[in-house]
């Protein structure tokens, strides 16, 4: 086994029991950093990546872009990659085979473009391509399928979704926009895939997720949008008061 199939292995058999916790890097210095925290796995952000580039998240981001942040991360680190990669960017096996070149071992791969939930039956043909490309290359890639109905559709129709999904070929269900306990919990148990949700303030603490069954949690932007009010915030008050409190903590 090469050595980036090892990492696969490793990013698949993380998700269980207790959860595989995904901090989410938007740049190679934001993946050595959280690779030091003592993170096993690293997810990318799309919104994070998108914002580095200085462009708007769902539509601002391309695939050169992306691509060129994902090969910076992997080389950065030592632990598996999982890649956001939004919709595809247009052509999902192009992109995957880029993605898998470039050192990620999965990918997230989403249900809405423009913002816009997508027919399912047309984000099954978006996770066969990208399971076909992954498996012309010999990577055992885990296809975190993300599915936007609690963002922009409607909610009922999610285990439906998933269950098309998991026939696809995906290897795991992420339902970003679900923070409380007791639906969490009916995801968990109605889902044909194990299931990923994206948490922040407000959202339950890993030990309360784990004892509901997720296999796997991330935070989404949520690091970077930190990162980036800490630099407004301390450059306004550097050029207004002239002092460096913002800045203590960090």
């Amino acid at each position: 086994m090469n050595a980036q199939n090892e990492l696969a292995a490793r990013l698949r058999e993380l998700h269980g029991q207790p959860p595989l916790v995904l901090p989410n890097a938007w740049d190679a210095g934001s993946a050595r950093a959280i690779e030091e925290a003592g993170a096993s796995a690293i997810a990318t952000t799309s919104a994070g990546v998108a914002w580095a580039y200085g462009v708007d998240d769902a539509g601002g981001l391309d695939r050169a872009a992306a691509i060129a942040t994902i090969r910076a991360v992997c080389a950065a680190v030592s632990i598996p990659v999982s890649a956001d990669i939004e919709a595809g960017y247009g052509d999902v096996t192009r992109t995957v085979t880029e993605a898998i070149e470039a050192g990620a071992v999965g990918i997230n791969l989403e249900d809405s473009t423009g913002r816009v939930l997508d027919d399912p039956l047309v984000h099954a043909e978006r996770i066969r391509a990208a399971r076909a490309a992954a498996v012309a290359l010999g990577i055992d890639l885990v296809i975190n399928a993300r599915t936007d109905t609690y963002l922009f559709g409607d909610r009922t129709g999610t285990i439906e979704r998933a269950k098309v999904y998991a026939d696809a070929g995906a290897d795991v269900l992420f339902v970003p926009g679900v923070v409380d306990g007791p639906t969490i919990g009916e995801l968990v148990t109605a889902s044909p895939l194990p299931l990923n949700v994206m948490v922040g303030p407000g959202a339950p603490s890993v030990g309360e997720l784990a004892e509901l069954g997720v296999a796997r949690i991330s935070v989404g932007p949520a690091i970077t949008t930190a990162a980036y009010a800490l630099a407004a915030t301390a450059a306004k008050e550097l050029l207004t008061t002239g002092t460096y409190k913002a800045l203590t903590t960090a």
